[in-house]
């Protein structure tokens, strides 16, 4: 009937009701809750280095390690909520539980930075006096309150925005035209949250108190939730469907259960039950996995018509679909130093940053809100490439704008250029920190020299994140939308963990017993720049393979390439997590 909406059902289970459900009103109620995630997750990760360092008295690789970990988690865990949405929870389920998680982490967090017995007394180090590092307990409990947000935030990233989506309906051209300005809202709250975490909120932290920061965003975390429950009867919900984690699983546990028996000589003896109009052909790479669709005996149950056991036999469509997803494996690897690039902009650039000289008049800019060029030159970029670079492009070459391998190579490009300029001007800062002394809290040198390596990287994002967007969506089966997204998640956690990995080799391999070495416990002691031209070197060494895999790569199903604007305006905005 015309006055539901076809696969979606009211908070009693009933069809939903098109005048009573859905729209602007519910999709705004869901967007509080995504703004007060971006200020909770952000407002922490840009600063936190500077806590651990100045009031934890850690060293600074191990600082940056915390926060790296810290991140990596976050979007590790997002998998983890995405899983239980699709198959258990469902997405409104999902957003109450997890948010509710995040606010007890903000809090804890909160309660963490305001109590002394949580901390090491305060000290100033110097070349004879060395502070006394937090113990294992205090450790512990910041330890706590930053996992319980990253899995709070894991949880909320993973359902927000297809929440929102499901609010409209695509099949209705007024809906559907509503859904995209929907993507323009939500990037926006997306925006403003970064913006006002590494603005004002950075800036109470360090001139009010941690503990007054954190305690808001737990505040408001506590007020989204209540108004985002306010709108239970509103929600249009949609039924769980089950993770296309599950499928995967299933199509590698038939095939190596197989591994034995041959494959048959004909294609057409291979398990089929998929109806013909979404059937996908078979192809002959990865051939390993069609065993996982040859029928043997016991796959199905006697006496019962019925699918037979998913865990024995797979359709040769589903075969495919992972051999889809396993061939977008070569171009992901190759975008993880990104993202580990990407790491010490939030990391070791910001504490660089601590030791420069960040005055404007009788205004002190906090540390971390240097990372708002970052953000600006990613929404500059967008900018610019929408609409100056793409018509030009469209007038040249006759195509909308660059495909996405080639957004992805740009992107790895700048970032490879951030590391190299950055390494320049670490080498200057330690110049001056040799002339005037290590040990000098504030070094005569402006902060604002550091600007050109967070616009290259911020640019580079801009390119990377739309491109790898872009590549895993078009390029996954249509049933593995979410897993694509999740691919495109995993490539963020992990290049967040390999900071840290290298990080942890560079300390040992360069370091010293006195807590010397590139990474030394003071960077004023250390050699910052060779790690950074470290990055450099991996990042050209990676973008040759990067070039390599993408000339290899073969498109299995060619759609029409997903544009920046699209991306954050459109359609494909629902698989952002």
């Amino acid at each position: 009937m015309s006055w539901t909406v076809a696969d979606a059902v009211d908070y009693k289970g009933f069809p939903a009701d098109r005048s009573k459900t859905g729209g602007w009103v519910p999709a705004a109620l869901i967007l509080g809750i995504e703004i007060c995630e971006r200020l909770s997750t952000m407002g922490i990760a840009v600063n936190l280095v500077t806590y651990l360092v100045g009031v934890m008295h850690l060293p600074s690789s191990t600082s940056a390690n915390v926060v790296t970990d810290f991140m990596g988690t976050s979007f590790l865990l997002c998998l983890l909520g995405g899983f239980l949405a699709d198959s258990f929870l469902g997405r409104y389920k999902t957003i109450a539980i997890f948010a509710a998680i995040q606010t007890l982490g903000t809090g804890a967090l909160a309660i963490a930075t305001k109590l002394p017995q949580l901390r090491p007394p305060p000290c100033h180090a110097s070349a004879s006096h060395t502070c006394k590092p937090a113990n294992g307990f205090q450790m512990g409990i910041l330890y706590v309150a930053l996992y319980l947000i990253a899995l709070g935030t894991g949880g909320l990233k993973s359902s927000v925005s297809g929440f929102g989506t499901d609010q409209f309906d695509d099949k209705d051209e007024k809906e559907k035209a509503q859904m995209t300005y929907f993507f323009n809202r939500f990037f926006f709250f997306i925006s403003t949250g970064t913006l006002t975490a590494v603005t004002v909120l950075v800036y109470l932290q360090d001139e009010v108190g941690r503990s007054w920061s954190y305690g808001i965003c737990s505040v408001s975390m506590f007020v989204a939730i209540l108004i985002f429950l306010s709108g239970t009867k509103r929600y249009r919900y949609k039924k769980s469907i089950g993770s296309p984690i599950v499928q995967i699983f299933q199509v590698i546990v038939a095939a190596i259960n197989k591994r034995k028996m041959e494959l048959p000589y004909s294609v057409e003896l291979l398990y089929e039950d998929t109806p013909e109009a979404q059937r996908i052909h078979h192809t002959d790479q990865f051939q390993f996995l069609d065993k996982a669709a040859i029928v043997a005996e016991g796959d199905f149950e006697r006496n019962v018509v019925s699918a037979p056991n998913p865990w024995k036999l797979c359709s040769v469509t589903k075969v495919e679909e992972v051999k889809m997803m396993v061939g977008l494996l070569p171009v992901w690897a190759t975008t993880i130093i990104f993202w580990t690039t990407y790491a010490q902009m939030i990391t070791f650039s910001v504490e660089q940053a601590s030791t420069m000289e960040r005055s404007i008049g009788g205004f002190l800019i906090p540390a971390g809100s240097l990372t708002v060029f970052f953000v600006a030159a990613i929404l500059i970029t967008l900018a610019v490439y929408d609409r100056l670079i793409m018509p030009l492009w469209k007038k040249l070459k006759g195509k909308p704008g660059f495909t996405n391998l080639q957004r992805i190579a740009i992107g790895l490009v700048l970032s490879t250029l951030g590391m190299a300029v950055a390494a320049l001007a670490e080498k200057k800062r330690l110049a001056v920190a040799r002339t005037v002394g290590a040990t000098t809290i504030t070094l005569p040198i402006s902060v604002f020299m550091l600007i050109p390596q967070f616009f290259l990287v911020g640019a580079g994002e801009a390119f990377i994140y739309t491109g790898q967007l872009d590549f895993f969506i078009t390029q996954s089966p249509k049933g593995m939308k979410t897993m694509s997204t999740g691919l495109f998640l995993t490539t963020l956690s992990l290049g967040f963990f390999v900071s840290s990995f290298l990080v942890s080799v560079v300390k040992k391999v360069t370091g010293s017993n006195d807590g010397q070495g590139w990474l030394a416990d003071n960077i004023n002691h250390g050699r910052l720049d060779c790690f950074y031209g470290l990055l450099a070197v991996l990042g050209v060494i990676n973008f040759a393979l990067y070039l390599v895999f993408a000339v290899w790569y073969k498109p299995k199903n060619p759609k029409p390439a997903l544009q920046m604007e699209t991306i954050v305006n459109g359609s494909s905005a629902e698989n952002k997590c």
